[in-house]
């Protein structure tokens, strides 16, 4: 089967031009400027006035699998990624029971295979107790080591320093952190909960989860990761003051990396008081200010990566009280048109969100033959259609959970096609369902 997509502005490694694109065999066989002489093809899709992207990989979600299909799975939310341009995911291990043996890898690994229409790899969890399944994993196979500093299910919150200090001297592949210090927050937590028990407004989740216990946090763990010369990927930067900790070097030079993610980009506290425990997020959204400052510190090179953190949870259970609601979201749908109408709004670029979103994760995780449009790299494209706006409403979502923080939203642009590996999987609002995906492989 050969595709030709062609007209196509095509948005890759800084630059944009206007080009056509072959695919064969789950290949980019050949890219051709305005004006060459067109093969024949099976497909030829004229994507005249439409972007073409590289697929968007998001190396932080959480689908829920195995312990939790009752509010998502990775069957219902590869196609809700599939529907927002996302064209591989790294999924969390704090599942049910958490992801902390190499068994337990496979066996996610298994599910996808069977289940996602998109490409997958999955982190392994650390533990206080588990530095030998770590050794023992299979680097070019697995997306990282997840190391939870903040509190999180089962037996995943870390605390124990030589524990910290041994995984990041053993691991063989990234380390990727939560930084919140469970001290500092469990401290807030009591003061409010003195006022107010159980039921504290939404908008003290930042004074609670605060900049301070993000900062205590992070900065302890890129101590201990600059001693032992050790890579390390901080996730979800959701305060200005933790800036301080990373660097504007090129990624390909950096040990200290950071990711920044779509919700503490569009959101600040202000929106608490309209959307209430919809927007309840760990590390928490803070202010106008600290979103300023996520926004610069990307355009600087400070921050690499924007993913999603996408967390779904029932409809039930985040209309509970403040200590009872989850912290979580669903985002995957919409994250490609919230950061494009970002960069309408003239924050940045698009040339900068395919940087972001694309290049850079391929980069920093090493993953083989993705995240560019670039001859003999697996055909993961997304088309977008700056023309068409997108409504998000209940009726067109695709999360199991069916809600969405961003209902009533209007979004400039659209996702017209996702193509996994040359196939399409998503188009004009309709999944398509094939056994196109393939796990990611690393070059480590």
């Amino acid at each position: 089967m050969k595709t030709l997509i062609k007209n196509a502005l095509v948005i890759n490694e800084s630059e944009k031009h206007k080009k056509s694109v072959l695919i064969e065999d789950k290949i980019i066989k050949e890219i051709y400027d305005i004006g060459a002489v067109l093969p024949q093809a099976d497909l030829i899709i004229d994507a005249e006035g439409m972007w073409l992207l590289p697929g968007v990989i998001d190396d932080q979600v959480h689908f829920r699998e195995p312990g939790n299909t009752y509010k998502a799975d990775i069957f219902s939310e590869s196609r809700a990624a599939a529907a927002g341009g996302i064209t591989s995911f790294m999924e969390l291990p704090n599942t049910n029971p958490p992801t902390i043996t190499n068994n337990l890898l496979r066996e996610k690994c298994v599910i996808a295979e069977n289940n996602s229409i998109i490409n997958y790899a999955f982190y392994l969890g650390a533990t206080n107790d588990n530095i030998v399944e770590i050794m023992n994993l299979e680097k070019g196979s697995v997306a990282g080591v997840k190391i939870f500093l903040g509190s999180s299910t089962g037996n995943l919150l870390v605390d124990d320093k030589k524990s910290i200090e041994d995984i990041l001297m053993l691991s063989p592949v990234i380390i990727a952190a939560h930084c919140e210090d469970d001290g500092i927050i469990n401290k807030n937590l009591e003061v409010f909960k003195k006022k107010y028990n159980d039921d504290i407004p939404i908008k003290f989740h930042p004074q609670i989860r605060s900049e301070e216990a993000c900062y205590k946090s992070s900065s302890e763990i890129v101590k201990m990761a600059e001693r032992v010369e050790a890579p390390l990927h901080i996730f979800h930067i959701s305060t200005r003051k933790e800036l301080e900790l990373l660097s504007n070097k090129p990624l390909n030079k950096k040990n200290i990396t950071a990711e920044v993610c779509v919700h503490h980009l569009w959101f600040n506290d202000s929106d608490y008081d309209r959307l209430g425990t919809k927007i309840k997020w760990n590390p928490a959204i803070k202010k106008e200010s600290d979103r300023q400052a996520l926004i610069k510190a990307l355009k600087e090179g400070k921050i690499d990566v924007v993913a999603t953190d996408h967390a779904p949870h029932s409809k039930e259970e985040k209309s509970q009280v403040y200590t009872k609601a989850p912290s979580g979201a669903p985002m995957v749908q919409h994250s490609l048109v919230v950061m494009m109408e970002l960069a309408i709004q003239g924050y940045f670029e698009p040339e900068d969100i395919v940087k972001w979103m694309c290049h850079n994760p391929a980069a920093l995780f090493k993953v083989e033959k993705r995240g560019y449009i670039r001859k003999n790299y697996y055909a993961d494209l997304v088309l977008v259609d700056p023309n068409k706006k997108t409504k998000v409403l209940k009726e067109n979502l695709l999360y199991k959970c069916g809600w969405s923080p961003l209902e009533g939203e209007e979004f400039t642009t659209s996702v017209h096609s996702t193509f996994v590996n040359g196939e399409i999987v998503y188009k004009n609002g309709t999944i398509v369902e094939t056994k196109a995906a393939m796990p990611l492989k690393f070059v480590r």
